[in-house]
Protein backbone atom coordinates (compact mmCIF):
# COMPACT_ATOMS: atom_id res chain seq x y z
CA UNK A 1 0.00 0.00 0.00
CA UNK A 2 0.70 3.67 -0.53
CA UNK A 3 1.09 4.88 3.18
CA UNK A 4 1.62 8.48 4.37
CA UNK A 5 3.31 8.97 7.59
CA UNK A 6 2.71 12.16 9.42
CA UNK A 7 6.36 11.92 11.25
CA UNK A 8 8.26 9.12 11.29
CA UNK A 9 11.58 9.81 11.98
CA UNK A 10 11.46 9.82 16.06
CA UNK A 11 10.47 8.01 18.91
CA UNK A 12 7.09 5.97 17.86
CA UNK A 13 7.49 6.79 14.15
CA UNK A 14 10.69 5.22 13.96
CA UNK A 15 9.62 1.59 15.11
CA UNK A 16 6.42 2.05 12.89
CA UNK A 17 8.21 3.07 9.64
CA UNK A 18 10.61 -0.26 10.30
CA UNK A 19 7.68 -2.46 10.16
CA UNK A 20 5.86 -1.16 7.28
CA UNK A 21 9.09 -0.98 5.31
CA UNK A 22 9.87 -4.92 6.03
CA UNK A 23 6.02 -5.65 5.08
CA UNK A 24 6.84 -3.90 2.25
CA UNK A 25 4.67 -1.05 1.93
CA UNK A 26 5.50 2.00 0.28
CA UNK A 27 6.12 5.09 2.22
CA UNK A 28 6.18 9.02 2.21
CA UNK A 29 7.06 10.78 5.16
CA UNK A 30 6.39 14.23 6.15
CA UNK A 31 8.62 15.80 8.91
CA UNK A 32 10.42 18.99 10.02
CA UNK A 33 13.37 17.26 8.51
CA UNK A 34 15.26 17.67 12.15
CA UNK A 35 15.95 13.83 11.75
CA UNK A 36 17.30 11.94 8.64
CA UNK A 37 14.78 9.27 7.15
CA UNK A 38 15.69 5.75 6.41
CA UNK A 39 16.62 4.69 3.26
CA UNK A 40 13.80 3.79 0.43
CA UNK A 41 11.12 6.30 1.94
CA UNK A 42 10.25 9.60 0.14
CA UNK A 43 11.06 12.25 2.96
CA UNK A 44 8.90 15.75 2.34
CA UNK A 45 10.16 18.33 4.89
CA UNK A 46 7.67 21.38 6.23
CA UNK A 47 5.55 22.89 8.80
CA UNK A 48 2.31 21.10 9.22
CA UNK A 49 1.32 23.77 11.33
CA UNK A 50 1.29 27.02 8.83
CA UNK A 51 -0.59 27.37 6.42
CA UNK A 52 2.24 26.47 3.62
CA UNK A 53 3.56 23.61 5.21
CA UNK A 54 1.30 20.93 3.59
CA UNK A 55 1.43 22.46 0.18
CA UNK A 56 3.48 19.17 -0.65
CA UNK A 57 0.60 17.07 -0.11
CA UNK A 58 -1.41 18.84 -2.40
CA UNK A 59 -3.49 16.31 -5.08
CA UNK A 60 -1.69 13.40 -3.35
CA UNK A 61 -3.99 10.47 -2.59
CA UNK A 62 -2.44 7.12 -0.26
CA UNK A 63 -4.03 3.86 0.84
CA UNK A 64 -3.08 4.67 4.51
CA UNK A 65 -2.38 8.25 6.43
CA UNK A 66 -0.84 7.34 9.85
CA UNK A 67 -0.97 10.55 11.55
CA UNK A 68 1.31 9.89 14.97
CA UNK A 69 1.69 13.66 15.67
CA UNK A 70 -1.42 15.29 15.39
CA UNK A 71 -2.96 17.00 18.37
CA UNK A 72 -6.24 18.80 17.51
CA UNK A 73 -8.70 18.08 14.83
CA UNK A 74 -6.94 20.87 12.66
CA UNK A 75 -4.01 19.11 12.40
CA UNK A 76 -5.26 15.61 10.82
CA UNK A 77 -8.09 17.38 9.11
CA UNK A 78 -5.57 19.61 6.98
CA UNK A 79 -3.80 16.84 5.79
CA UNK A 80 -7.12 15.10 4.52
CA UNK A 81 -8.04 18.60 3.18
CA UNK A 82 -5.19 18.52 0.72
CA UNK A 83 -5.09 14.28 -0.04
CA UNK A 84 -8.61 13.46 0.59
CA UNK A 85 -9.86 10.53 2.59
CA UNK A 86 -6.93 7.47 2.32
CA UNK A 87 -8.63 5.03 0.20
CA UNK A 88 -7.89 2.34 3.01
CA UNK A 89 -7.40 3.76 6.52
CA UNK A 90 -7.01 7.04 8.51
CA UNK A 91 -4.13 5.75 11.42
CA UNK A 92 -4.26 8.25 14.61
CA UNK A 93 -2.35 8.26 17.45
CA UNK A 94 -4.73 9.65 20.27
CA UNK A 95 -4.46 8.96 23.83
CA UNK A 96 -5.85 7.99 26.65
CA UNK A 97 -5.81 11.12 28.28
CA UNK A 98 -8.81 11.79 26.63
CA UNK A 99 -10.95 10.40 29.60
CA UNK A 100 -12.65 11.42 32.23
CA UNK A 101 -11.74 10.85 36.34
CA UNK A 102 -13.65 7.85 37.49
CA UNK A 103 -14.39 5.59 40.02
CA UNK A 104 -14.16 2.66 38.09
CA UNK A 105 -10.83 1.15 37.23
CA UNK A 106 -9.77 0.01 34.55
CA UNK A 107 -10.61 2.34 31.96
CA UNK A 108 -12.30 0.80 28.82
CA UNK A 109 -12.98 2.39 25.35
CA UNK A 110 -16.11 3.07 26.22
CA UNK A 111 -15.53 5.15 29.31
CA UNK A 112 -16.67 9.00 29.95
CA UNK A 113 -13.98 11.19 28.04
CA UNK A 114 -13.36 14.71 29.18
CA UNK A 115 -14.04 17.82 27.10
CA UNK A 116 -11.91 19.97 29.01
CA UNK A 117 -8.89 17.58 28.71
CA UNK A 118 -5.81 18.56 27.41
CA UNK A 119 -5.91 15.70 24.77
CA UNK A 120 -9.20 17.26 23.84
CA UNK A 121 -8.76 17.46 20.72
CA UNK A 122 -7.69 13.84 19.93
CA UNK A 123 -10.97 13.37 21.11
CA UNK A 124 -12.69 15.53 18.78
CA UNK A 125 -10.90 14.24 15.84
CA UNK A 126 -11.96 10.81 16.35
CA UNK A 127 -15.16 12.28 16.49
CA UNK A 128 -14.70 13.89 13.32
CA UNK A 129 -13.26 10.84 11.05
CA UNK A 130 -16.38 8.54 12.50
CA UNK A 131 -18.67 11.77 11.39
CA UNK A 132 -17.38 12.22 8.08
CA UNK A 133 -16.93 8.42 7.29
CA UNK A 134 -13.45 8.21 7.19
CA UNK A 135 -13.15 4.18 7.86
CA UNK A 136 -9.61 4.71 10.88
CA UNK A 137 -8.00 2.99 13.67
CA UNK A 138 -7.32 5.31 16.66
CA UNK A 139 -5.27 3.63 19.36
CA UNK A 140 -5.26 5.68 23.11
CA UNK A 141 -2.05 4.46 24.93
CA UNK A 142 -1.24 5.74 28.29
CA UNK A 143 2.43 6.48 29.07
CA UNK A 144 4.27 5.24 26.15
CA UNK A 145 8.25 4.90 26.71
CA UNK A 146 11.27 2.96 25.57
CA UNK A 147 14.02 3.99 23.46
CA UNK A 148 14.15 7.50 21.95
CA UNK A 149 11.14 8.90 24.36
CA UNK A 150 11.81 12.62 24.59
CA UNK A 151 9.10 12.89 26.78
CA UNK A 152 10.59 12.86 30.44
CA UNK A 153 8.82 9.82 32.37
CA UNK A 154 11.17 6.64 32.66
CA UNK A 155 14.49 9.24 32.63
CA UNK A 156 12.62 11.35 35.57
CA UNK A 157 13.46 8.20 37.73
CA UNK A 158 16.45 7.03 36.03
CA UNK A 159 17.92 10.77 37.16
CA UNK A 160 17.27 10.49 40.69
CA UNK A 161 18.04 7.18 41.33
CA UNK A 162 21.40 7.35 39.27
CA UNK A 163 22.23 10.25 40.93
CA UNK A 164 21.39 9.14 44.10
CA UNK A 165 18.76 11.39 44.90
CA UNK A 166 15.38 11.12 46.98
CA UNK A 167 12.50 10.03 44.72
CA UNK A 168 9.85 12.35 45.10
CA UNK A 169 6.40 10.64 45.00
CA UNK A 170 3.11 11.61 45.81
CA UNK A 171 1.20 10.87 49.09
CA UNK A 172 2.03 6.78 49.99
CA UNK A 173 2.70 6.03 46.44
CA UNK A 174 0.01 3.81 46.04
CA UNK A 175 -1.00 5.58 42.95
CA UNK A 176 -1.52 3.22 39.87
CA UNK A 177 0.05 4.06 36.96
CA UNK A 178 0.66 2.25 33.47
CA UNK A 179 3.36 2.28 30.89
CA UNK A 180 3.46 0.79 27.40
CA UNK A 181 6.73 -0.48 25.43
CA UNK A 182 6.76 2.21 22.22
CA UNK A 183 7.61 -0.98 19.90
CA UNK A 184 4.35 -2.95 21.02
CA UNK A 185 2.06 0.65 20.22
CA UNK A 186 4.03 0.71 16.65
CA UNK A 187 3.39 -3.64 16.37
CA UNK A 188 -0.29 -2.88 16.54
CA UNK A 189 -0.53 -0.02 14.68
CA UNK A 190 1.21 -2.25 11.69
CA UNK A 191 -1.17 -4.96 12.51
CA UNK A 192 -4.43 -2.68 12.04
CA UNK A 193 -3.89 -2.16 8.89
CA UNK A 194 -4.13 -5.91 7.47
CA UNK A 195 -7.47 -6.06 10.13
CA UNK A 196 -10.57 -4.88 8.27
CA UNK A 197 -12.50 -5.67 11.96
CA UNK A 198 -10.17 -3.02 12.92
CA UNK A 199 -11.71 0.25 10.74
CA UNK A 200 -13.70 2.52 12.84
CA UNK A 201 -12.35 0.92 15.94
CA UNK A 202 -10.52 2.52 19.01
CA UNK A 203 -8.06 0.66 21.16
CA UNK A 204 -6.56 1.19 24.46
CA UNK A 205 -3.02 0.40 23.74
CA UNK A 206 -0.37 -0.20 26.67
CA UNK A 207 1.30 -2.58 29.03
CA UNK A 208 -0.90 -5.15 30.79
CA UNK A 209 -0.59 -4.53 34.33
CA UNK A 210 -0.76 -1.09 35.95
CA UNK A 211 1.98 -0.70 38.46
CA UNK A 212 2.04 1.68 41.88
CA UNK A 213 4.52 4.85 42.09
CA UNK A 214 6.44 2.68 44.66
CA UNK A 215 6.22 -0.04 42.27
CA UNK A 216 7.53 1.76 39.38
CA UNK A 217 10.87 3.30 41.25
CA UNK A 218 11.43 -0.07 42.19
CA UNK A 219 11.21 -1.58 38.87
CA UNK A 220 13.49 1.47 37.43
CA UNK A 221 15.85 0.81 40.01
CA UNK A 222 16.47 -2.87 38.86
CA UNK A 223 16.55 -1.84 35.57
CA UNK A 224 19.24 0.43 36.72
CA UNK A 225 20.99 -1.88 38.34
CA UNK A 226 20.07 -0.65 41.80
CA UNK A 227 18.94 -2.27 44.83
CA UNK A 228 15.68 -0.63 45.20
CA UNK A 229 16.19 -0.84 48.94
CA UNK A 230 18.95 1.85 48.46
CA UNK A 231 16.34 4.38 46.92
CA UNK A 232 15.06 6.95 49.21
CA UNK A 233 11.56 7.52 48.44
CA UNK A 234 10.24 11.44 50.08
CA UNK A 235 6.35 12.08 49.93
CA UNK A 236 4.80 15.13 49.49
CA UNK A 237 1.62 16.50 49.39
CA UNK A 238 -0.02 17.20 46.22
CA UNK A 239 -2.84 19.01 47.64
CA UNK A 240 -0.59 21.67 49.06
CA UNK A 241 1.36 22.56 45.53
CA UNK A 242 0.38 25.35 42.88
CA UNK A 243 -0.03 23.90 39.23
CA UNK A 244 3.44 24.63 38.48
CA UNK A 245 4.94 23.42 41.43
CA UNK A 246 2.82 19.76 40.57
CA UNK A 247 3.62 19.69 37.15
CA UNK A 248 7.31 18.62 38.16
CA UNK A 249 6.19 15.42 38.88
CA UNK A 250 5.80 13.40 35.33
CA UNK A 251 2.86 11.20 36.09
CA UNK A 252 -0.90 12.12 36.17
CA UNK A 253 -1.18 12.31 40.55
CA UNK A 254 -4.71 10.31 40.04
CA UNK A 255 -5.30 6.68 39.13
CA UNK A 256 -4.23 6.21 35.34
CA UNK A 257 -5.66 2.63 34.26
CA UNK A 258 -6.88 0.89 31.08
CA UNK A 259 -9.00 -2.13 29.83
CA UNK A 260 -6.68 -3.76 26.96
CA UNK A 261 -8.68 -6.35 26.09
CA UNK A 262 -10.39 -4.96 23.00
CA UNK A 263 -7.33 -4.38 21.16
CA UNK A 264 -5.76 -8.08 22.35
CA UNK A 265 -8.93 -9.86 21.51
CA UNK A 266 -9.63 -8.01 17.77
CA UNK A 267 -6.21 -7.57 16.54
CA UNK A 268 -4.73 -10.54 18.26
CA UNK A 269 -1.56 -8.78 19.45
CA UNK A 270 -0.12 -9.20 22.93
CA UNK A 271 2.79 -6.98 24.00
CA UNK A 272 6.07 -8.29 24.10
CA UNK A 273 7.73 -6.37 27.01
CA UNK A 274 6.30 -6.34 30.40
CA UNK A 275 7.56 -2.93 32.76
CA UNK A 276 10.29 -4.55 34.19
CA UNK A 277 11.75 -5.21 30.20
CA UNK A 278 10.75 -2.33 29.13
CA UNK A 279 12.15 0.02 31.59
CA UNK A 280 15.29 -2.51 31.45
CA UNK A 281 15.12 -1.92 27.77
CA UNK A 282 14.55 2.30 27.64
CA UNK A 283 17.81 2.08 30.32
CA UNK A 284 19.81 -0.17 28.43
CA UNK A 285 19.12 1.03 24.75
CA UNK A 286 18.90 4.69 25.72
CA UNK A 287 19.71 6.35 29.04
CA UNK A 288 22.74 4.31 29.89
CA UNK A 289 24.23 5.39 27.01
CA UNK A 290 23.80 9.45 27.35
CA UNK A 291 23.62 9.70 30.95
CA UNK A 292 23.38 12.99 31.87
CA UNK A 293 26.21 14.42 34.78
CA UNK A 294 24.11 17.24 35.88
CA UNK A 295 20.39 17.14 35.61
CA UNK A 296 18.33 20.24 37.08
CA UNK A 297 16.55 18.75 40.27
CA UNK A 298 15.38 22.06 41.38
CA UNK A 299 12.15 21.63 40.78
CA UNK A 300 12.50 18.90 43.53
CA UNK A 301 12.54 21.39 46.26
CA UNK A 302 9.37 22.72 45.53
CA UNK A 303 7.81 19.29 45.20
CA UNK A 304 8.64 18.60 48.85
CA UNK A 305 7.79 21.76 50.26
CA UNK A 306 11.87 22.56 50.71
CA UNK A 307 11.76 25.82 48.56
Amino acid sequence: MDILVMGGTRFVGKPLVERLQAAGHALTLFTRGNKPAPAGVEHLIGDRTTPDGLQQLDGRRFDVIVDSSGRTLDDSRDVIGRTGAPSHRFVYVSSAGVYADSELWPLDEDSLTDPASRHAGKADTEAWLRSEGIPFTSFRPTYIVGPGNYNPVESWFFDRIVHGRPVPLPGDGSTITQLGHVSDLACAMARCIEVEAAANRIYNCTGRQGVTFRGLVEAAARAAGQDPATVEIRSFDPAGLDKKARKAFPLRLAHFLTDITRVRRELAWEPDFDLETTLADSYTHDYAQQIPTSPDFSADAALLGEG
